[in-house]
This record gives C-alpha cells, structure tokens and sequence, in this order.
C-alpha cells in the first residue's frame, strides 16, 4: 500500500509540475492562436473568393460571348461550393499539422479508404457524375420550372450530389440526380396560353369574333408577358347549348397562365360591354297530355 501511495503521489506531482511549466502553456496558447488564425484566413479567401466569382460573372455580362442568367447563376452558386469545401479542407489539414498529426501519412491512408469506398458507393459517384453532366449540358438551372418524375416545380438549388425542386405549394423536393432519368423543362421556350370562349347558338358568330378581335388588337400594349398579338383561332367547340369559340397567345416561359386569366376577365368584361350573353342551360318539357294529342293525330 505504501509503495502504491507514493507511486500515486509521484504521478501527481509530475502532472503538477507540467502544469506549471511555462513551456506547456505557452505551446498551447500558440496553438489555439494558429487555430484562429487559419479559420479567419479561411473565412477571407472563401468571402474573397465569392465576390471573385460575381465579378466574373458581371465581367462576361459586358463581353458579346454572354451566357444565359440560368445557367450563370447556378455555375456561380456551384464554384462557391467548390471553393467553400476545398478551402475548409485545406484548413482542416493545416489544424491537423497544429496538433503534430502527420498529414502526409492520413492522406495517403485516406487515399486508400476512399479507393474501397469508392467502390461500394456506387450511388453516390453516380449521383455526381449525371449532377456533372446536368450542369455541362445546361439541362435546367436555377429558377427554371421543371418535371422530375413525379415532382414539379421551381428549381432552387442544384449540387453535384442532389437537385433541390420547390413546389408550389411550399414543399422542397430534394432529388438524388442519379434518380433524374427525364426532366421536363418548361422555362426554355415561349408558353403558349389557350383561352375557350362559350357563346349562346343564338348569337351571330361573325360579330362575336369581330367583337373578340377589336379586343385582342390593344393587348400587346397592356400585357409585357405577351410575344405577340393574341389569335383567334375560330369554333373550337359545338356544344350542347353553346358554341366554343378558342383563343391563344404566345408568352414569356412560364407566363401563360397569369394572361389566360387576364384574357378571359377582358373578353368577360368585353362581350358583357357589347350585349353577348353567356350560354345558359335550356330544357324543354313536354306534358303527357301534349304528348298523347301528337301521337292522336289531333
């Protein structure tokens, strides 16, 4: 017991004089100082680095060779990944040479588990290389209003590893792109909206289409989404107590159902103006009686 105790009191009075050795303090406080100093060059370069990349960006906007917003956004949005994760790396091994840890000899054991890894993390290397292939052949960028599968919506964020759809509603889709097998993208090319105008049988149908024409001719001075001057296309439709007259109108992607409901208040509100009523159900009913005298003969 006795060699014990003083076995015990010997290790404590080493301890006790490590901490007072001035040497032990003064490393450690130059380490924390190192520490510091790196995330705060971190921070810099990647800040630094951000403000770099939009002002390329802003740069090719002035040149002739411009490239479409869509895809500038999203190349940006990606480069600030990229750098935001090399930087940290790069950070996080110079921590490690902090602490004396052999950097050299972690990479190459990394190098070695990342070789195994690779090979059972298939998905994942597919993930990357399709989400690469996304962004090189500029099949949507961010803001576009895609189809996935069975998601669509607007586009928010699109990584090497998942693509990011915002419904409508609220709700934020997040998408392997190695499960992205056909996208549908429907901010590339003009919309078209398409416009039904019921009319009753009783109405004189060349009127009402002279009348709907007087009316398309002022909306391209009150709509900016329109491309072009709404058409007319003629009878779309005979109904059982109305005739459909159809109407479209080439619009900016994306803009065709704000004008479709634009146009049909307008023409509403028009043919209203001018005395065109809308198409009313009609029935007609026959008495036993009547029926019985016409089967008579009387």
């Amino acid at each position: 017991m006795l060699s014990e105790k003083t076995f015990t009191e010997k290790g404590i009075q080493k301890l006790i004089n490590k901490l007072q050795d001035e040497n032990l303090w003064l490393n450690i406080g130059e380490g924390i100082l190192k520490i510091v100093i790196i995330m705060v060059i971190a921070n810099v370069l990647i800040r630094l680095g951000k403000v770099a990349i939009h002002n390329i960006f802003k740069i090719r906007n002035l040149t002739p060779l411009n490239t479409s917003t869509r895809r500038e956004d999203t190349l940006a949005r990606l480069l600030e990944n990229i750098l935001t994760y090399v930087v940290y790396f790069i950070a996080f091994m110079m921590i490690l040479s902090v602490f004396h840890i052999d950097v050299k000899a972690l990479l190459a054991g990394a190098g070695i588990v990342g070789l195994a890894v690779g090979f059972g993390a298939q998905s994942l290397v597919k993930d990357v290389i399709t989400g690469f292939f996304i962004i090189f052949e500029d099949q949507f960028s961010v803001g576009d209003h895609v189809r996935i599968g069975q998601f669509e919506g607007t586009v928010e964020t699109i990584g090497l590893r998942t693509t990011k759809i915002k419904s409508w509603t609220g709700e934020v889709h997040i998408i392997p792109n190695g499960n992205i097998l056909e996208v549908t993208n429907f901010s590339i090319n003009n919309s078209i909206a398409v416009v039904d105008i019921n009319i009753p049988y009783e109405e004189n149908i060349d009127e009402v289409q002279r009348i709907i024409n007087e009316l398309l001719d002022t909306m391209p001075d009150r709509y900016e989404e329109l491309v072009n001057r709404p058409e007319l296309l003629g009878v779309q439709m005979l109904g059982p107590t109305e005739v459909t007259l159809r109407v479209t109108a080439e619009t900016l992607p994306m803009q065709h159902f704000g004008v479709a409901r634009k146009m049909r208040k307008d023409i509403r509100l028009y043919l209203d103006q001018h005395g065109i009523q809308i198409p009313y159900p009609k029935m007609v009913m026959y008495s036993k009686d009547s029926i019985d005298t016409k089967q008579m003969g009387v």
